[in-house]
C-alpha cells in the first residue's frame, strides 16, 4: 500500500478526532463540560473502545448545509469494555453543529442500539445536543422516531442508561425517558419539552432554564431523572458503578463480587434500632447499612419521594434491589410519588433478574384531598401491579408498622412474597390501635363513666393482642419472627434458597398496568 494512502487515512482520522476544532473544544471546557471523546475515554476501560462509523457524513443540502463539514456527524458510537464487560455507547459532540441530530446522526445511534441488542449488552447514551437539526426537517424527526422505537424494543432486554450532559429539549427528551436510568449533571444539563422563551411567549411565565429543567428539578420535583452528579467525571464514574450492579441482559444475572464479611455475623445494634415509642421516627438507612455488604448501596432517585427508599446493594456479593419505607419522612407513608418511584424500580429489577428485598415500616397511604385528586388509587395500583407481576425472588422483612392496604402494597405474602420475616417489634393489622379503638370500641368508650381511662385501656388491650407479628404468623402470613441481630445471615440464607425459583405467568401479549 502506498504511503500516500496511509497518510490520507491518518489525516482524515486526525480531522475527525479534532471534532469541532480547538476553539469550540475550549468553549466546551470553559462551560464546565468534557468533550464527547473525553467522556467516552472515562466510560470505558483504558484502550478498549472501538469506534464505528467515524467517516459517516450527512446528506443535507438545505440552507447551506452542503458546505458544512461535521466530523463524525456530531456523534461518536462504538463498543468497549467496562470492568471487563462489553458495553455499547454513543456520545453526542456539542462542538460539531451543536451535537444536533439529523438523518445520519440518528442512523449512527440506531446502529449502536441495534448492535447492543444483538450482542445482549448494555447501551449507554451520553447526550449533549441542541436538538433536532432544523435544516434536515422531517429527516431529523424521523431519526428521533427510529430511536424511540428501538428504545422501546430494547426495554427490559438490555439495560439502557442515558446521561444528560448538556441541553436536551423538545422531542430529544423522550429517548432518555424511555430508558431505564437517567443521569443528569448539576448546573450544566437541562431537559424540557419547551424552553423558557417559548413558555414566556405562550403563557407569559418567566423561568430560567435551570429552574425549568435543571438536574435538581428533574431529580427532586418531576422524577424524570434518577441520578444527579456534580460534574461530568462524577457522572461517568456513577454510570460505571451502576453497571456493576446490573446484568448485561435479561437472560443473565448481575456479576457477583467477593464478600469477605462473615455471612453468619450477628449485629446486636439491630436489636435496639427500633424506638420503644411506636410513633417515634428513625432513619431506615441505619438498618440498610448494617444489612448490606460493607454498608455500601447505590440509591435510586435519592432526591425524589424520600418517604420511600429504593436502592441497589449486595448481600454476600450478589445484587439485590431494596425497597424500604423511610419513617423519618412523612412517617414512611405511601403517596403518589412514592408509588411511582417504587413501581418503576420494582419493574426494572424484575426485568433484569435482580431479587427484591422489601423492608416494611408503613402506617398507611398518605391521606388528604391532594392525594386523592392526584390519583393515589391509580398510582398506588402501579405498585401493587409491579409486585404481583414480578417473578424474581421477593423477600419481605417487617420491622415495625404494617397497616392496612399499605401492608399489602409493600409486598405481603398475598402479593407474591416468597418469604416474609418479621421482627418482634412488627405491628401487622388492618389499622393502628388509635384508629381501631375509635371504631371497634366507640360505644364502650362513649358509655363508660371515664371515657379517657376506658379509651387508654382498650387501646392497650388492642395493642397487646393485635399490634404484633404473631397473629399474622399464626395464619402463615409471616414465615418466621426473628431476632433483629440475626437478620443479615437470615436474608443471605433466604436468597440462597430462592436462587432456583422458577415462576411462570399466563401467556399474554402484555398486561394493562394502571398508568
Amino acid at each position: 500500500m502506498s504511503v500516500n494512502k496511509l497518510d490520507d487515512l491518518r489525516q482524515k482520522k486526525a480531522k475527525i478526532l479534532a471534532g469541532g476544532g480547538k476553539s469550540r473544544i475550549e468553549k466546551q471546557h470553559s462551560s464546565g463540560k468534557l468533550t464527547a471523546r473525553e467522556r467516552i475515554d472515562l466510560l470505558f476501560d483504558e484502550g478498549t473502545f472501538v469506534e464505528l462509523d467515524a467517516f459517516v457524513k450527512h446528506r443535507c443540502t438545505n440552507f447551506g448545509m452542503e458546505s458544512v463539514d461535521a466530523p463524525a456527524e456530531g456523534v461518536i458510537i462504538g463498543y468497549g469494555k467496562v470492568e471487563g464487560r462489553l458495553v455499547y455507547a454513543y456520545s453526542q459532540d456539542f462542538t460539531v453543529v451543536g451535537g444536533s441530530l439529523g438523518e445520519m446522526h440518528a442512523a449512527k445511534i440506531c446502529k449502536a442500539m441495534d448492535n447492543a441488542l444483538k450482542m445482549g449488552c448494555p447501551l449507554v447514551g451520553l447526550n449533549d445536543s441542541g436538538g433536532a437539526r432544523i435544516q434536515e426537517a422531517v429527516d431529523a424527526l424521523s431519526g428521533y422516531g427510529k430511536i424511540f422505537f428501538r428504545n422501546t424494543i430494547a426495554s427490559g432486554v438490555i439495560p439502557q442508561i442515558t446521561a444528560i450532559m448538556g441541553p436536551c429539549a423538545g422531542g430529544a427528551v423522550y429517548s432518555p425517558a424511555l430508558t431505564d436510568f437517567v443521569f443528569m449533571v448539576d448546573k450544566t444539563s437541562q431537559m424540557f419539552i419547551t424552553g423558557p422563551q417559548v413558555i414566556k411567549t405562550v403563557t407569559g411565565e418567566e423561568v430560567t432554564a435551570e429552574a425549568l429543567g435543571g438536574a435538581m428539578t428533574h431529580n427532586a420535583v418531576s422524577g424524570v431523572a434518577q441520578y444527579m452528579a456534580a460534574n461530568d467525571e462524577a457522572c461517568i464514574a456513577d454510570i460505571r458503578r451502576l453497571l456493576s450492579f446490573l446484568p448485561s441482559n435479561n437472560m443473565e444475572t448481575a456479576p457477583e463480587y467477593l464478600c469477605d464479611q462473615d455471612i453468619n455475623s450477628i449485629n446486636e445494634m439491630l436489636n435496639d434500632v427500633i424506638p420503644d415509642n411506636p410513633n417515634k421516627p428513625y432513619d431506615m438507612f441505619d438498618i440498610i447499612k448494617v444489612l448490606v455488604d460493607q454498608g455500601d448501596y447505590m440509591e435510586y432517585q435519592p432526591h425524589f419521594a424520600k418517604n420511600i427508599i429504593t436502592c441497589l446493594a449486595r448481600l454476600n456479593g450478589k445484587t439485590v434491589g431494596i425497597i424500604a419505607n423511610q419513617p423519618k419522612v412523612q412517617a414512611g407513608c405511601l403517596d403518589v410519588n412514592a408509588s411511582d418511584k417504587a413501581g418503576r424500580f420494582i419493574r426494572t429489577c424484575d426485568a433484569f433478574n435482580i431479587p427484591l428485598l422489601n423492608i416494611v415500616d408503613v402506617p398507611g397511604f398518605l391521606p388528604g384531598t391532594q392525594q386523592e385528586y392526584g390519583g393515589i388509587i391509580r398510582h398506588g395500583a402501579k405498585m401493587l401491579y409491579a409486585y404481583c407481576e414480578a417473578t424474581v425472588p421477593k423477600l419481605t422483612l417487617i420491622v415495625r408498622k404494617a397497616y392496612g392496604g399499605a401492608y399489602l402494597a409493600m409486598c405481603s405474602k398475598d402479593l407474591g412474597a416468597d418469604l416474609v420475616l418479621a421482627w418482634p417489634s412488627a405491628e401487622i393489622a388492618v389499622m393502628g390501635p388509635q384508629g381501631a379503638a375509635n371504631i371497634i370500641f366507640r360505644t364502650e368508650i362513649q358509655e363508660s363513666e371515664n371515657p379517657v381511662e376506658t379509651r387508654a385501656r382498650v387501646i392497650q388491650e388492642y395493642t397487646d393482642e393485635f399490634a404484633t407479628p404473631y397473629k399474622a404468623a399464626e395464619r402463615g402470613f409471616v414465615d418466621d419472627v426473628i431476632e433483629p441481630a440475626a437478620t443479615r445471615p437470615r436474608l443471605i440464607d433466604a436468597f440462597d434458597m430462592l436462587a432456583s425459583k422458577r415462576e411462570v405467568r399466563p401467556a399474554k401479549k402484555h398486561g394493562n398496568i394502571p398508568l
